[in-house]
């Protein structure tokens, strides 16, 4: 048995690849295009494995990806790859639509005619998961209630309308087709290889080289924060339980306003790596003008989850932010690795001065 991961090379994909290996001798053929937040170096200690087979290629073609699934006979797709940052698809909706969209499209449609000659038996336990965001669901007013699966699409960015245009492909694939798949929505992940654009390792990086530490607004904005080794194992769970067809929400239960992150990395940067001038690490705090249509809540509720898969997060936000923290430190030459000329490019054009 097999399984074919896309966008394995990527943040939460690698993370993926790696419990998925600590875990199970089931192969896994890798997919992943390589792009900017691509890193292989996540991926260092699977060098030799032959459970690991890594392929540099696009999700959109088709010949590559129809030879892939000729060859591996894959029982399950874990399709992580995407185009992810809301500021990136601000800047350049393109990419966005072209590898969330069209990609998946492509992605399906190579699938579908792969799972449509399986042997009865083999089509019958097949699943195509397709890993999503709670972005599509758009805002959510304080107060409100969490998302639930049945929340409507209210997507207000490039990135989120592009998702959930993917969303709608796999429903569609399976409603027409009858191919077998899952969908699941997260809220915002962080852990260990995160690319250093994303709020979490962005803070943590810049408050050690004293620099300003930028919070949109008025830092007021809430997210519901998941460990990515919590999305990981629930991925497994969806997997192993799953009913085809079916979608679920994949929460932390950990709602934090921006300002309260930023924060809390800073105490514990004050605790585990203090300046050298003995001043606290919020003093850097810098607000900066806030981007367009930025959503002001988002809350998971993934009681769907915990009722009929049995799934629940293991960390609290404070174990996790620990963990995501220490491993930053203790990981330095991974981090000089991935920032290049191109990410402090990017850096300055959203942030400006403040980065």
């Amino acid at each position: 048995m097999t399984i074919l991961v896309t966008g394995g090379a990527g943040f939460i994909g690698s993370n993926f690849v790696l419990d998925w290996l600590a875990q199970s001798d089931e192969p896994v053929v890798n997919l992943d295009k390589l792009t900017y937040a691509g890193n292989l170096e996540t991926l260092q200690s699977l060098e030799g494995d032959a459970r690991h087979a890594f392929v540099r290629g696009d999700i959109g073609d088709n010949a590559l990806v129809t030879q892939l699934l000729a060859t591996h006979q894959p029982r399950a797709v874990i399709h992580f790859a995407a185009e992810s940052h809301v500021d990136r698809s601000i800047h350049g909706a393109a990419d966005f639509i072209q590898t969330n969209i069209v990609g998946t499209f492509s992605l399906l449609e190579s699938v579908r005619q792969y799972w449509q000659v399986l042997p009865a038996g083999d089509q019958a336990v097949f699943r195509f998961v397709h890993v999503s965001t709670d972005e599509v669901f758009g805002s959510l007013e304080p107060g409100a209630a969490p998302f639930t699966e049945a929340h409507g699409y209210e997507p207000n960015s490039p990135y989120s309308a592009s998702k959930a245009a993917s969303d709608h492909l796999v429903r569609a694939w399976h409603q027409t087709y009858g191919l077998p798949v899952l969908t699941t929505h997260c809220s915002n992940n962080y852990g260990p290889y995160h690319f250093p654009e994303k709020l979490i390792p962005l803070v943590i990086l810049n408050a050690l080289a004293g620099k300003p530490l930028p919070v949109y607004g008025d830092g007021q904005q809430v997210r519901d924060w998941l460990y990515v080794g919590d999305h990981c194992s629930a991925i497994r769970c969806v997997l192993a339980q799953g009913a085809a067809g079916a979608t679920y929400n994949i929460g932390g239960w950990n709602e934090k306003t921006n300002l309260e992150v930023v924060q809390a990395i800073c105490a514990l940067l004050d605790e585990l790596s203090p300046r050298a001038d003995g001043q606290p690490y919020a003093l850097q705090i810098a607000f900066v003008t806030d981007r367009p249509g930025h959503d002001r809540r988002y809350a998971i509720d993934a009681g769907r989850l915990a009722r009929e898969l049995g799934w629940r997060p293991a960390e609290t936000f404070d174990t996790g932010l620990r963990k995501t923290v220490c491993w930053y430190l203790e990981h330095p030459q991974w981090v000089a690795n991935v920032t290049s000329g191109t990410y402090r490019d990017w850096l300055a054009q959203h942030y400006g001065a403040a980065a």
